[in-house]
């Protein structure tokens, strides 16, 4: 069975949803969005959320976006909501006959990290322009719903010749023992995933990124996934197996800790 989480609350543009709004979702979806945790208020990686925005807002619409009116429209969703813990999303539409961007915000309640390691199904599919974070991709919905229906947790996205990309909602990561290796190969580097790299560089111990596929996945010693509701590690992808490292769950946790959280 595929969950299902609560209806969210909803703003756009600083207002309550009005059922035209729900509209623009509905019957013009292309658009772009960022996913993050709110603790008390506060989220890490927030400039680096505020950055995916404005840069896809620009690639696809040809317009920028305030940092500060995203903050401000943020605040005031999670006011709106009565809370400072929360899953927020933050949509930029441009609905047909619009001069400007209509930003939408969700709050929904936050997602506590997976407790237990997950399995990966690999499927035959990459997303075109991954580098965008966008709502309604059908093939990603698709392939995650097989590889749930299948036993799996989630899918795992490759590219002709077996070419690991990227989880379904997940970047995925390798540790062969001495670094944490990141497929190179065309994928959304997730915010998390910003957050490791660079943490792991100034801890000492910095990642690399070298092409995986799934003929040669033994040579790695465990596996993990990262998305806005943290890091967990990977029990199997397809029939291989990996044990969980404790020792290398310490480090990514650690790392992620030490990223500042800033006021949104």
């Amino acid at each position: 069975m595929i969950p299902f989480s609560p209806a969210p609350y909803v703003e756009f543009d600083g207002r309550p949803a009005t059922p035209d709004d729900l509209r623009i979702p509905a019957f013009a979806g292309y658009g772009h969005f960022t996913a993050f945790q709110v603790e008390d208020g506060r989220v890490r990686g927030r400039d680096l959320h505020l950055n995916r925005l404005r840069a896809a807002n620009q690639e696809l619409f040809g317009l920028d976006l305030e940092a500060g009116q995203v903050r401000e429209l943020v605040r005031g969703a999670l006011a709106g909501a009565g809370v400072r813990d929360a899953s927020v999303r933050v949509h930029g539409y441009l609905p047909p006959g619009a001069a400007t961007t209509v930003l939408m915000v969700t709050v929904a309640p936050p997602v506590a990290p997976a407790r237990e390691a997950l399995s990966l199904r690999s499927v035959p599919y990459a997303r075109e322009l991954p580098h965008l974070k966008r709502p309604g991709d059908f093939s990603q919905a698709y392939y995650g719903r097989l590889a749930v229906r299948s036993g799996y947790d989630q899918a795992l996205l490759t590219a002709p010749g077996g070419v690991v990309t990227e989880g379904s909602t997940t970047n995925v990561g390798f540790w062969d023992g001495s670094s944490v290796v990141w497929p190179d190969a065309p994928a959304l580097v997730g915010i998390t995933m910003a957050l490791l790299e660079e943490g792991l560089a100034l801890s000492g111990s910095p990642s690399a990124r070298r092409p995986v596929t799934l003929d040669r996945l033994g040579a790695f010693r465990a596996a993990f996934v990262t998305n806005s509701q943290r890091i967990t590690p990977v029990r199997r992808v397809d029939d291989r197996t990996f044990p969980v490292d404790a020792e290398l769950m310490e480090l990514l946790e650690t790392v992620y800790g030490a990223a500042p959280a800033d006021v949104i």
